[in-house]
């Protein structure tokens, strides 16, 4: 009997009524740890939660940082040497050639290419009549030696040697016997009373030096201009009329002998071409 009562006594022990007290004090320590971390976040450092952001935003830019000790110092810097992912890129420009668009040409532009050509081809053939005429007149009247007449890129050329036709030597003063010879190509020239024509003196390379003609420069201009005068005086407009004088310049033949300085000693009359040659030789 004493047994039994002996094991009820055991297991009728009174409860620790203070428990409780763990269970608060784990509350009060996590409610302290609350309010420190609040605390905390509401006394941020403004400059160096400044200088963090910076640090991350370059170091997930992407950018490429250059060697050396410039990593260690001022990696997160950013330069013009390595741009950070947020600059803008410029647009890509595809490498085509640079072929020119074709030009369009324009009704009237192709009209006015026919009127010319047809213009040319015109004066071409008036080159070639004058020419004609004048060469035939020559031959019919004993001056075929000493006068032709030309077609080149100038224009119609009429070359007329001086020597016992125009001029006597060393003078500018016109002969009677190239009288009728001009008066046939004034009458020929003023065809069409629009060309410009320009009278071209020559001489060859043998000095000449007088009160009147210090050189050939002063001999082959002041023929030029005698034959002018006498064109306006025989009814071409002298607004179509010009002188040059080219002294030796500009020889047809050698002036190495007697034969060739005569055919030097000329004066060409041009009738100016207005259009281009429509065949120009090569």
């Amino acid at each position: 009997m004493a047994g039994r009562g002996g094991r009820r006594s055991r297991a009728a022990a009174p409860e620790n009524e203070e428990r409780w007290l763990l269970t608060y004090a784990d509350m009060i320590t996590l409610l302290m740890a609350l309010f420190m971390v609040l605390f905390s976040i509401s006394s941020v450092n403004i400059s160096k939660y400044q200088t963090l952001q910076q640090s991350l935003k370059s170091a997930f830019s992407g950018s490429i940082l250059t060697g050396g000790r410039a990593i260690i110092q001022s990696g997160s810097e950013s330069t013009s040497a390595h741009t950070p992912a947020t600059a803008e890129v410029p647009a890509i420009v595809p490498l085509t050639p640079n072929i020119p668009k074709p030009v369009s040409t324009s009704a009237q532009q192709i009209a006015s290419a026919m009127l010319a050509q047809s213009a040319a081809e015109q004066e071409q053939q008036s080159f070639v009549k004058l020419a004609r005429e004048l060469n035939s007149y020559a031959r019919s009247h004993g001056f075929a030696s000493q006068v032709r007449a030309v077609i080149d890129q100038r224009g119609l050329v009429v070359q007329v040697l001086t020597d016992k036709l125009l001029f006597s030597s060393g003078q500018a003063t016109l002969e009677p016997a190239g009288l009728p010879l001009l008066n046939e190509v004034a009458s020929l020239l003023n065809v069409d009373h629009t060309h410009p024509i320009t009278v071209e003196g020559f001489t060859d390379n043998q000095p000449i030096h007088t009160a009147q003609f210090p050189s050939n420069w002063e001999l082959s201009t002041d023929r030029a201009t005698t034959v002018v005068r006498y064109l306006i005086a025989h009814g071409v407009a002298e607004q179509r009329l010009s002188a040059a004088g080219y002294a030796d310049l500009h020889p047809i033949a050698s002036n190495a002998t007697a034969a060739g300085r005569a055919l030097n000693r000329r004066v060409d009359i041009v009738l100016d071409r207005m259009y281009p040659n429509p065949n120009p030789k090569p």
